[in-house]
């Protein structure tokens, strides 16, 4: 029970923090949303410390699920989907970590850690500094990328896989620019927010691969 209770205080005090800026920024709907994105990061590590299993693991995040599905069609916390284009980036995001923690709880934690974090960090960061900075930009699918997002995706995701890797191995593999370069290329398929789901699930796969194997 304690365990939980952390882990909902934890989520309270991101969701909480999201409110009190958005009430100050009207205007950064997109800031407020990403608040989120990259705030929920760092609770699978928590939840690993904390030695939660694996089946209240899955059940907590179908929970959720369930919760972001329901507030998607009645916008009970609208923070979560004030965003300025259609988007299904929410619930991409809750069903990736779902699929994440049922393939890779117990077998490969790195794995899973890694996929996650390129997409809250990653992700969440690129899209702050492309909308937030002025930068050669693109249409992709119908979604403007640009060039400090993107960059900021790739070296986001470098830093990230080099980390854990190197936590996990103890040295350096070339293969860490690969699933980083490949992180970059996939986060480009945005339309819908569809990223949210391909970024984490391919990633943690290519370092269960490339890394781990």
């Amino acid at each position: 029970m304690i365990k939980f209770t952390v882990i909902l205080l934890y989520l309270f005090s991101i969701f909480l923090i999201s409110i009190v800026f958005k009430k100050y920024n009207e205007n950064s709907r997109e800031v407020v949303r990403k608040i989120v994105h990259i705030g929920i990061g760092p609770l699978v590590p928590v939840a690993q410390f904390l030695k939660i299993n694996q089946n209240s693991a899955l059940i907590f995040t179908g929970i959720v699920s369930l919760m972001v599905f329901i507030n998607y069609n009645y916008k009970l916390l609208p923070t979560i989907e004030d965003v300025e284009r259609k988007s299904y980036g929410t619930l991409f995001y809750c069903l990736s970590l779902f699929i994440l923690i049922y393939l890779f709880w117990d077998k490969d934690p790195y794995a899973l850690i890694t996929g996650f974090f390129l997409m809250t960090f990653g992700d969440g960061l690129a899209g702050l500094i492309g909308k937030n900075f002025n930068s050669m930009s693109w249409i992709f699918f119908k979604q403007k990328k640009s060039l400090f997002g993107t960059i900021t995706m790739f070296l986001t995701s470098l830093i990230v896989v080099c980390s854990i890797g190197y936590a996990q191995q103890n040295s350096f593999n070339l293969n860490y620019f690969t699933i980083a370069f490949f992180a970059t290329l996939l986060e480009q398929f945005s339309i819908l927010g569809i990223d949210n789901f391909i970024v984490p699930i391919a990633s943690a796969l290519f370092f269960n691969l490339f890394i781990t194997n």
